[in-house]
Order: structure tokens, then C-alpha cells, then sequence
């Protein structure tokens, strides 16, 4: 998958994934109120909703783009509804050819990480039959508890030909807490990445290992370190435009073949037609806003990395 991945980017000159992060705020009501009308306010009813508007935007963008990374955690607030929304929104990606990112953040320790990997990247054996349950194609993982945490996916990634995203600088104000704090005289996100680095080697493509990280745009000069600690690893980039990173700041997330990063971007595309930039698309418009904000990111990240050449 990680060749997949870099075969896509290349193909589309997009280096960048669509967060599926809905939120009933960012709904339209045409949407709102066909899906209560059906379902009524119920957790079904939101969830019917929040399936609506993700298929109208993915077929508005899935040419444009290489993947997507759905948050579950806005789906689980729906409960099993919004599960079954979560599932059924990575089957359609899939169907439009688009690489899934599972962002689940899980990790634990044990058969718990080992469930964690099979129903999200592997398989469940269910008498003599298996399936698999989300089937995306990369997952992120927290790396907090060690290898007793990641193995269990490395395994899973092995079997399936698929990746993870290790948790390793986020772009969240707070991450400095913990991530920024020396150990050492070295601040603990260096040392997560050299671990990163060190598990990457396990599970290589072609070029780029399976096993990736998670650095966040907000914070370039650190992005710049660990892209030198992680030479082989794919960086999932969150934080673009709404949470203030843009495609200048993105440059050393790449290495020189213009690959190794993937850049993501949520409320800024999939609820573009409440900015002003695109307010003139109304809300009717939603998904053709939502095209039009993936064209402006992908000439800005274009434009930055030609510039750097």
C-alpha cells in the first residue's frame, strides 16, 4: 500500500489526504432535514447525515486526491450507526480507488493491540470463515506504550501489505507537555522518531517503509529534524490550513524526491463553503466548495515544493 500511495501522489501531484472529520454543525440543512425526515433526530438519523454529506464530498474530490483519513471518534459519538457509517464510508473509498487512513490513534498492549490491528488492518477468524471488519489500508497508532504496543500492527502490516502512522509530534498547542520534554538532554519526540525510524526498517517497500509517522504542519522546525530521523518513513502532515499550517511551512516534511509526506486537511476542505473564500458556492454547493478548496491546497503545496527545488 505504501507504493500505492506514492504512485498515486506522483500520478495526481497531490501529496495531500481529505479528513473525513463531519460534524453536525458543518452538515447543510437540505441534508439535515432529508435525513431527520427519514430516520427523525436519532442517532440514525445523524448518521444517515453524516453519510450523505461524506459520499457527496468524496465524489466531488476522489480524482483530485490519493486518500483519505476518516476520525472515527466522529463517528463513534453516533454509536453503532455512526460505526456502520465509518465502515460504509471506507468501503466507498475504496470502490473510488482512494487509500483509506484509519485515524484511530489506537494502542495497547498484547492481544488488546493485537485485536486493535486485526479489526482495523488484518483479519477475524469466525468459525471456518474470515473477514475483515474496516479493512483500511493504515492506521495511527499511539505509541505510549512501546513495542509491546506496535508490534502486534507491524505483524498485521506485514501480513496485509499495509501501514500505520506512528504517533510522534502532533500539531495539537498542548502536545509539549509530554512530547517537547527532555530525556536525556533530548526532547521525547526525537527519540519516539529514532524508535519510528528503527521499526521502519522491519517493514520496507520499495522505497519507503510501511511504518510511518505522525508529525504535525504547526510545528515546521521540528518536522525538518525528524524528517532527518526518518529518512524512509511517510510523515502524515495534520494541521494544514484551518489549524494555521500552510504549504511554505510543509517543504522539509519531503525528502528530495518531492515523496515522504502526506499533508491532511479536515474542516478547511470538507466545511469550505462557510469560509469566505468560497462562500459564493452556498451551501446547496458544499462538495463543489469542497473541490475547489482541494485545488487551492494542491497548487499551494505544488507551488512551495517547486519553489524549494
Amino acid at each position: 500500500m505504501i507504493q500505492k500511495l506514492a504512485d498515486k501522489i506522483k500520478k495526481t501531484h497531490a501529496p495531500i489526504c481529505v479528513g473525513l472529520d463531519p460534524m453536525l454543525s458543518y452538515i447543510p440543512d437540505h441534508i439535515l432535514n432529508k435525513a431527520f425526515a427519514e430516520f427523525g433526530e436519532t442517532l440514525e438519523g445523524a448518521a444517515e447525515a453524516v453519510w450523505q454529506y461524506n459520499k457527496a464530498i468524496i465524489d466531488a474530490t476522489y480524482d483530485l486526491i490519493p486518500s483519505v483519513k476518516p476520525q472515527i471518534a466522529m463517528y463513534e459519538q453516533y454509536g453503532t450507526e455512526g460505526l456502520k457509517v465509518f465502515q460504509k464510508t471506507v468501503e466507498y473509498c475504496h470502490k473510488k480507488d482512494l487509500l483509506v487512513i484509519g485515524d484511530v490513534k489506537r494502542g495497547d498492549i498484547g492481544s488488546t493491540s493485537a485485536a486493535y490491528a486485526a479489526g482495523h488492518l488484518g483479519k477475524v477468524t469466525v468459525g471456518n470463515k474470515t473477514y475483515a471488519a474496516f479493512d483500511e489500508d493504515f492506521a495511527t497508532v499511539n505509541p505510549y506504550l512501546g513495542t509491546d504496543g506496535i508490534k502486534p500492527f507491524i505483524d498485521v502490516c506485514k501480513e496485509e501489505k499495509k501501514g500505520i502512522f506512528i504517533l510522534v509530534k502532533t500539531s495539537n498547542p498542548s502536545s509539549g507537555e509530554f512530547q517537547d520534554r527532555l530525556t536525556d538532554g533530548r526532547p521525547l519526540y526525537e527519540w519516539v522518531g529514532e524508535k519510528v525510524a528503527e521499526w521502519a526498517e522491519e517493514h520496507m517497500g520499495e522505497t519507503y517503509s510501511y511504518i510511518g509517522a505522525v508529525v504535525g504542519a504547526t510545528y515546521p522546525e521540528m518536522g525538518k529534524i525528524l524528517r532527518d530521523i526518518m529518512p524512509k518513513s511517510f510523515i502524515l502532515v495534520p494541521g494544514y490550513g484551518a489549524q494555521g499550517g500552510k504549504g511554505k511551512d510543509l517543504v522539509h516534511f519531503f525528502n528530495e524526491d518531492g515523496l515522504g509526506a502526506v499533508v491532511n486537511s479536515s474542516r478547511g476542505i470538507i466545511a469550505a463553503y462557510k469560509q469566505e473564500k468560497y462562500a459564493a458556492f452556498g451551501s446547496e454547493n458544499f462538495a463543489d466548495a469542497s473541490r475547489a478548496a482541494v485545488t487551492d491546497m494542491i497548487k499551494d503545496i505544488d507551488g512551495a515544493l517547486n519553489a524549494a527545488k
